[in-house]
């Protein structure tokens, strides 16, 4: 932007300089008298500032439109970032609830499968006590 900027300026004082100096060079090859060769020096000087006035007018509108164009992009990416990150956020928290259910049902599985085996295990054990005592006995 200020590279921009300083090229438009260099722009704008390379021609303003030219116009000034060929302006003046020709009211002074002109055959006028000097009452009306400085009349029309005024004139052309005045001509030449209200040229400058108004594109330096101009070029301050339209910096201020690039930069409220620019603002306005910068707030476009920030909202769609700020949404893209409540959205990532929602999924992260679904994956850990998603995995969290499944770690509880693998576990509540775990437990009851070990009950079962356990509850085998211990009628298989009194099973064996009781056949001992049984033969033992007779």
């Amino acid at each position: 932007m200020s590279k921009e900027n300083n090229i438009s300026k260099g722009l704008l004082i390379g021609f303003l300089a030219g116009g000034a100096i060929g302006a003046i060079l020709a009211l002074l090859y002109a055959p006028k008298s000097g009452k009306e060769l400085r009349s029309d020096i005024r004139e052309k000087t005045d001509e030449y500032i209200d040229e400058a006035e108004k594109y330096l007018a101009e070029a301050h509108g339209k910096a201020k439109e690039l930069i409220n164009e620019g603002k306005k992009r910068g707030e476009k990416i920030i909202a769609d970032a700020k949404g893209k990150a409540d959205v990532l956020l929602k999924d992260a928290e679904k994956l850990f609830t998603d995995a969290k259910d499944k770690a509880g049902n693998y576990v509540a599985d775990g437990k009851e499968t070990l009950d079962s085996e356990t509850s085998k295990l211990k009628n298989a054990f009194k099973a064996g006590v009781d056949a001992y005592k049984d033969k033992k006995n007779t």
